[in-house]
């Protein structure tokens, strides 16, 4: 198995599951750089048991992990955010702000998730991995996934509700 390839074919899901965890620039970019680096010094010891997708969002999701700790110690400012659609040039600027709106909707909801569930809720509702895999990434049983899984729906769900209903609010004369 050769890094180049590797890299080539997950970068792109490693960099969503990134910015999904809440990292923002240029942490992101610092945070890919590790994960890759990661990659590439255990690549030789990977022994399949697990997908090769599933390894690398795992070690990703740790990664984000100690990102995301060390920035809350050292309490810095971020930029706003901005919509991760690759198409989004090529809109008109109509759909390009419903985009960025709703991009920006997600993130805050996904960044009133804890991490645990904010992790198994992506794996599961964007990355569409099974639960068995999720379980295998987070390191944990699949009961416990599942259960993260129910309340970090939940948690979206009323997180939703109380954004629609204020943009409603909003409209109102």
């Amino acid at each position: 198995m050769e890094f180049e390839q590797v890299y080539s074919d997950h970068a792109d899901l490693v960099f969503r599951n990134l910015r999904r965890m809440g990292l923002r620039p240029p942490t992101l970019d610092d945070a890919m750089q590790d994960v890759f680096l990661v990659v590439h010094r255990r690549l030789h010891e990977f022994e399949q048991r697990s997908a090769l997708k599933t390894w690398i969002i795992g070690i990703a999701l740790r990664v984000a992990s100690d990102h995301l700790r060390r920035q809350k110690r050292q309490a810095a400012r971020h930029e706003p955010l901005d919509a991760d659609v690759s198409d989004l040039a090529r809109k008109d600027p109509h759909e390009l702000a419903a985009a960025r709106q709703q991009a920006a909707l997600l993130y805050a909801i996904l960044a009133e998730l804890d991490e645990a569930k904010r992790a198994v809720f992506i794996l599961a509702e964007i990355e569409e991995l099974s639960a068995p895999e999720i379980a295998q990434v987070v390191n944990a049983n699949v009961n416990t996934v599942a259960s993260r899984l129910k309340a970090a729906r939940r948690k979206f769900a009323e997180v939703l509700r109380r954004e629609r209903a204020k943009a409603l609010w909003r409209q109102l004369p």
